[in-house]
């Protein structure tokens, strides 16, 4: 059994790193948005109550998402271990995730300086009209702002705009990066840098994972 929790900055790469590790291990990633928006579908207890804060505009607070989350680990997919990605994201919910009984394993985090997350992050365009991405360093269309698809305009995202970035890195570094100490002390934690190809920082992270 695997339980793991995939920590890093916005921009890091997580999304993909879980991807690729729930395929190896064959486990769920349990992403805390999506689980949320499946609570709310299905109606359960905990997603009738985070129905209430959406539907007001307000953030679901912390002891209704971790009720969503002991929903979700309860649940038959999680047995052989699972991923959590995006929780906890604070001290408290860690707190509260080991008061649940939760056994974490191990808990990976793909660690990216800022200015490369910006650069990353902040270079990427999407096509207005069909959807289709790009990167003004990694992946450039064949001509400039243009979709090499549909020949649609190519725009920043405001989310990928760099002030968003920096300002959403900052939440980061306060809220959640805590969390690398905390693991730390328990002997949970394992860094990688996630700077490189991704085929060998999956094949880090699995080995880390694998290791008695």
């Amino acid at each position: 059994m695997k339980n793991l929790i995939l920590l890093g900055a916005p921009g890091a790469g997580k999304g993909t790193q879980a991807e690729q590790i729930c395929k190896h291990f064959s486990i769920p990633a349990i992403s805390t948005g999506n689980i949320i928006r499946e609570a709310l579908k299905s109606g359960t207890e905990m997603g009738l109550k985070a129905k209430a804060y959406t539907d007001a505009g307000k953030l679901v607070p912390d002891d209704v998402v971790i009720g969503i989350i002991r929903e979700r680990l309860a649940k038959d997919d999680c047995q052989n271990g699972f991923i959590l990605d995006g929780f906890p994201r604070t001290i408290p919910q860690a707190e509260a995730l080991d008061s649940m009984g939760v056994r974490i394993d191990k808990v990976i985090d793909i660690d990216v300086p800022d200015e490369s997350i910006v650069n990353r992050m902040s270079g990427r365009r999407v096509c207005e009209s069909c959807g289709a991405s790009y990167h003004l360093l990694y992946k450039k269309p064949a001509v400039e702002g243009k979709c090499d698809l549909c020949a649609g305009t190519l725009v920043q995202r405001k989310d990928d705009h760099p002030d968003t970035v920096k300002a959403r890195l900052n939440v980061y570094h306060e809220q959640t990066e805590p969390l690398k100490a905390y693991y730390e002390k328990q002997g949970k934690l394992f860094s990688v840098d996630g700077r490189g190809e991704i085929a060998a920082i999956t094949a880090q992270i699995i080995a880390a994972v694998e290791a008695e």
